[in-house]
């Protein structure tokens, strides 16, 4: 059977094992759905260790005598694609170059991929690979190479510079993934970000899929990420919305979704008229 690989990217504070638990009902389903795949999906954990101190809220149990039982520069069996900063200005995520260096290592000896999900933290790393591995990205990095272009519009204390294309997918010869699905994803904000995402936009088919209750992710952060995309996803039927938080919806109606655009982009379906009342009579239920 031809194969279906996904590459699944986890969200900050958990692990590829973690992932793995929370969406089997995910892949259970898209498995079902595709009986002519070999459905396969690989889960990498991020490369940096989180302490307590990295999140927010965090209170350790406490052992008898109400000491803490752990303390706060111990490791956590929590990990991240990178971590941002809290002093820098603009906006800088420490570790991002590293955090993508350890899935180009994986596209590399697991792939080809057909596509990639990701869960919030991981939804915007799914994004930016989605970009890195899409025709032409480089000479979109290489536009904001100035500091003058890379800062313009942004309110900033002193013009910065993009982030220049990471090495690390320099060298990789994987092929454009034909589709990402997004979890309560976000756009990498600032000026340093700029190439992941214009000139152009992101040319990868994208699904976001977001919680009306998410009080994690702000709404201006994920509909940043979906005006990055090019089209008009909010008309071609890429966003929907679940009516929960901040987490990875495994009900019918947002499985079938997923299902959905999985097989369009496979297949190379377009998203016209026809094809979203499809998509409405087949539901379950509204978004």
């Amino acid at each position: 059977m031809p194969p279906l690989k996904l590459l699944m990217l986890h969200g900050y504070t958990q692990s590829g094992t973690l992932f793995h638990a929370k969406s089997r009902a995910l892949i259970k389903h898209i498995t079902k759905a595709f009986p002519q795949h070999e459905v396969s999906a690989i889960y990498p954990t991020g490369p940096l260790q989180l302490n307590p101190a990295d999140i927010p809220g965090y209170e350790p149990p406490l052992q008898e005598g109400g000491q803490q039982s752990q303390p706060d520069d111990e490791p956590l069996e929590a990990y991240a694609w990178y971590r941002r900063s809290n002093t820098a200005d603009p906006p800088l995520y420490e570790g991002l170059e590293g955090g993508l260096a350890a899935i180009a290592k994986v596209l590399k000896d697991d792939g080809p991929f057909d596509g990639v999900i990701g869960f919030s933290q991981g939804a915007a790393m799914a994004a930016m690979v989605a970009s890195l591995l899409d025709n032409g990205r480089k000479e979109a990095f290489a536009r904001f190479a100035d500091p003058k272009v890379a800062s313009e519009g942004f309110d900033v204390p002193q013009p910065v510079a993009g982030l220049p294309y990471p090495t690390s997918f320099e060298s990789l010869s994987h092929p454009p993934v034909k589709f990402a699905i997004c979890y309560s994803g976000f756009r990498s904000p600032g000026p340093r970000y700029r190439g992941f995402y214009e000139s152009p936009p992101v040319q990868t088919p994208v699904l976001h899929v977001l919680g009306s209750l998410d009080a994690v992710v702000d709404e201006s952060r994920s509909r940043a990420l979906i005006e990055a995309c090019a089209g008009d996803p909010e008309k071609e039927n890429k966003v929907v919305w679940h009516p929960g938080g901040h987490f990875l919806p495994s009900q019918r109606p947002y499985l079938d979704a997923a299902v959905r655009f999985i097989r369009e982009s496979m297949e190379g379906q377009g998203n016209g008229k026809e094809a979203q009342e499809e998509d409405v009579n087949d539901m379950d239920l509204p978004f």
